[in-house]
């Protein structure tokens, strides 16, 4: 890392210099715009562009997220970050663990009792000249989120289906050159800030054991990502004790 420019510069996770993530960045057109403009359109393809999903490990590089073509909270940060980087947008993390709450309806009830009570999260915060600027409203693209303010339209807080917010109906998500929100509310543990995810994975890592990490890789992510792909098209698993309004209920009923 360049001592000089630790918030610009290259590591094994941020690698702005992979071919795809040098090509990206040039088909964009990013690295042409003003400083706060490269920030916004970087931020809005990480948003909706790399839709929410669930990789194989947290600290894997950004230019493998962009081979997966989604993303979660830590995985979606690190390809933020290493795209900024490539532009020359100074960016560092944050990081936290949320709540295991904020999961539910996403993680599987069958699996829901083997995960951890907190789960790694991290936001990515950027320097756009007059201070640092806080980013996660990137983590669920615009379609899982609709889905779920459609489900709780008569409801502003909700913490599970992968949101943690007190605004459902507006939650800061969009890029206005300000902090950006949909964990938050969920956030258990503030480990502060790091110059690269490689120093917060060096130093915290997902609790999983051996087991449970294989059958996460190899059987529960995919599960995960099933169960994501159809709450986007507004199918919501139920969860036990989760009250959620009968809308589905109230609209037969208005038809008949």
């Amino acid at each position: 890392m360049n001592p000089a420019a630790p918030h610009l510069a290259k590591t094994r996770l941020l690698d702005f210099d992979a071919t795809s993530i040098a090509k990206l960045i040039e088909e964009r057109g990013w690295a042409d715009l003003p400083s706060e403009d490269r920030t916004g359109a970087i931020y809005d393809f990480v948003r909706n562009e790399i839709p929410f999903g669930y990789n194989r490990a947290d600290d894997i590089p950004a230019s493998e997220v962009l081979a997966d073509g989604h993303g979660q909270c830590n995985t979606k940060g690190t390809l933020l970050m290493a795209l900024l980087r490539g532009v020359g947008v100074r960016c560092r993390l944050h990081g936290f663990t949320i709540h295991k709450a904020l999961q539910r309806g996403v993680v599987p009830e069958l699996v829901y009792p083997l995960a951890p009570s907190e789960i790694l999260h991290s936001w990515v915060e950027v320097d756009l000249g007059d201070g640092w600027v806080n980013l996660e409203g990137f983590i669920l693209d615009a379609s899982f989120l609709q889905a779920l303010q459609h489900e709780f339209r008569d409801t502003d807080s909700l913490c599970g289906y992968g949101v943690g917010t007190e605004s459902l109906s507006a939650p800061p998500v969009a890029w206005t050159g300000n902090d950006t929100y949909i964990q938050k509310t969920g956030i258990a543990r503030d480990f502060g800030t790091f110059e690269a995810p490689d120093d917060f994975y060096s130093k915290h890592r997902q609790n999983f054991g051996f087991v449970r990490d294989l059958l996460y890789r190899h059987v529960i992510r995919h599960w995960m990502n099933a169960r994501v792909r159809r709450i986007r098209r507004g199918i919501l698993p139920p969860v036990p004790g989760f009250n959620r309004p009968n809308h589905r209920h109230e609209e037969t009923n208005r038809a008949a």
